[in-house]
């Protein structure tokens, strides 16, 4: 919101003033059909979450987004001071691993180059965050594109080709300047700086160690990380191998760096702690939307270190809800949160194969943001699966002003 592309958004002054902000009226997310089975153009979904609106909940203007173009793999997406957008890349045109930054004129979205120096691309990428009052960002790395393009193999992780280290780069240099090597940290997906761009300090989730890890600076320049928060793995029968992990896949952090929400796509469960304290997070709200681990489903659980028994089934409006908490999306003043179900198509096939016959959904859920909780709002669900062109898989939200997700504070 500070640093605006093309004059756009209501460019507010600090993170604690745009909590002041008026509600969110639109969503925008990019909704896909790639293994679905229905041959049609990814398409940009404007959803309506305005509740005085006649169209509340509804998918109001589709637009197709589909576009040729040599650019491979790209994911998270900033704004630059500069004018300039720098999106990050999980590889190059053949699919192996290269964790580059593209930057594109925030005006014409032309393609302006590379930002890293000549062949100082990291060797994995994925997410990343900036904060140039400490001349740093720091990149995430997931894998090579073809290695979990076609799903998961747990082979790929005991030959290493799964990522477990933050990239430290010097943000006007343009080049890495440290490596820092995850315990108990394997891929390392998205990551946060605290909101205050005094801050030097963050967290990153790592999805198949199931860990939050708090990064932080030291005396020197240089950087640190610790595990701040385990998630215990499940021991089942019926899935792919004999224990489950949480999967954390998307994480956030509330505008006023209060409260921490991460997603567990595969346990099922949205969590929220307490951050006030960043190196001794408290769990203060829990809520299970589907997962892998419901009751009826093909999966029994022999072993918890956290539930007495398996969830119920999530049923919404009717609908039994397929798919897992994965994209979380926080209102500016912090008292709603969207989630989609949907994480990468191939993925989904292979977890949650009724996603990709019924299509993901969006949800709803409100936050307690003076004791701390989380309550599903059972009138709200926008069903993909209705769409005109068949069942889509809807992903990351937006906001057209900005959010928490996006917005880095100079």
């Amino acid at each position: 919101m500070a640093t605006k592309c093309g004059n756009c958004g209501p460019g507010y002054s600090t993170p604690l003033e745009a909590m002041k902000g008026p509600r969110e009226e639109i969503v925008y997310l990019p909704c896909i059909y790639r293994n679905t089975g229905t041959e049609a153009p990814d398409y940009l979904a404007t959803v309506d979450v305005d509740p005085k609106s006649p169209q509340y909940c509804q998918v109001i203007e589709p637009k197709d987004i589909h576009a040729k173009c040599e650019l491979a793999f790209l994911h998270t997406s900033h704004c630059l001071a500069s004018g300039e957008v720098m999106i990050s890349s999980l590889g190059d045109v053949k699919g192996n691993g290269k964790g580059g930054f593209v930057l594109l004129d925030a005006e014409t979205f032309e393609v302006k180059g590379t930002w890293e120096r000549p062949g100082g691309a990291a060797p994995l990428g994925y997410d990343f965050w900036y904060q140039p009052r400490h001349n740093v960002m720091i990149s995430t790395e997931w894998a090579a594109p073809n290695v979990l393009r076609d799903g998961f193999n747990p082979a790929d992780v005991e030959t290493g080709l799964y990522g477990s280290h933050l990239y430290v780069w010097d943000w006007q240099r343009h080049e890495i300047v440290q490596t820092l090597s995850l315990k108990d940290g394997l891929i390392p997906l998205e990551i946060r700086f605290l909101h205050n761009p005094d801050a030097a300090q963050g967290f990153v989730g790592c999805a198949l160690s199931s860990t939050i890890q708090r990064f932080y600076k030291n005396e020197g320049d240089t950087w640190s990380v610790e595990k701040v928060i385990q998630v215990p793995p499940k021991k089942v029968k019926g899935w792919l191998l004999p224990e489950m992990p949480g999967l954390i896949t998307d994480i956030l952090l509330s505008l006023d760096d209060r409260f921490l929400y991460f997603s567990n796509w595969l346990h099922g469960d949205l969590r929220q702690y307490d951050i006030s304290d960043p190196q001794r997070p408290r769990l203060t709200g829990q809520l299970f939307l589907g997962g892998s681990i419901v009751k009826g489903g093909p999966v029994q659980v022999l072993e918890d270190q956290e539930l007495k028994s398996q969830p119920e089934p999530l049923v919404v409006k009717g609908k039994r809800v397929a798919g897992g908490p994965q994209m979380i999306q926080l209102s500016l003043d912090g008292k709603r949160l969207y989630v989609t179900t949907s994480l990468y198509s191939a993925w989904d096939k292979q977890f949650y194969p009724d996603l990709i016959r019924e299509g993901s959904v969006m949800l709803q859920v409100d936050v307690d943001t003076v004791k701390g909780g989380l309550k599903l709002n059972p009138n709200f669900l926008v069903d993909f699966g209705k769409e005109p062109l068949g069942p889509a898989l809807a992903h990351e939200l937006r906001y057209p002003g900005g959010d928490c997700s996006s917005d880095i504070w100079i």
